[in-house]
């Protein structure tokens, strides 16, 4: 079968791995510098799904890059419907997660008008934050819908 872009084992899929691992730190750590971000439960369970995807991802590039050294192919079909059900399970949470957090970002910055006045919260570190957060779950995302296809292939 032909490589498809982010399979396992190659340097796109490396590269792709790499990107989500990124994403997700830099949205944690927006997130965390952000003060008060605590005090609201959407923005810690973003913490969490992006701390799972740096989790995951991290250790799939170190794979790809184990498979890359020693020129070994990772698609037999037990490995990958396990990437499939990885790549699943956190790119449902890290969607959840940013859309939760999105909800909660505009509710104070639109509706109740937390981010002006006195109470003024750092909700441009939110929105950043949640922006990252995004941008892994598109990269997961196409992750994910690679995979389903290898694994109808093998």
């Amino acid at each position: 079968m032909k490589d498809m872009f982010g399979s396992p084992g190659t340097v796109s899929g490396l590269l792709l791995r790499i990107g989500q691992s990124l994403f997700a730190a830099a949205s944690i750590g927006v997130m965390v510098s952000a003060l008060g971000f605590s005090n609201f439960t959407a923005y810690c369970y973003l913490i969490a799904s992006m701390g799972l995807q740096v989790l995951w991802s991290s250790g799939l590039a170190c794979l790809d890059i184990y498979a890359l050294r020693i020129k070994k192919d990772l698609r037999n079909p037990v490995l990958v419907s396990l990437f499939v059900v990885g790549d699943w399970v956190t790119a449902t949470l890290s969607l959840a997660g940013a859309c939760s957090s999105a909800g909660i970002a505009v509710l104070y910055a639109k509706d109740l008008n937390f981010c002006t006045g006195p109470t003024h919260l750092p909700c441009y570190k939110f929105e950043i934050s949640i922006v990252l957060a995004f941008g892994t779950w598109f990269l997961i995302a196409m992750s994910s819908h690679v995979m389903f296809w290898i694994l109808a292939s093998v």
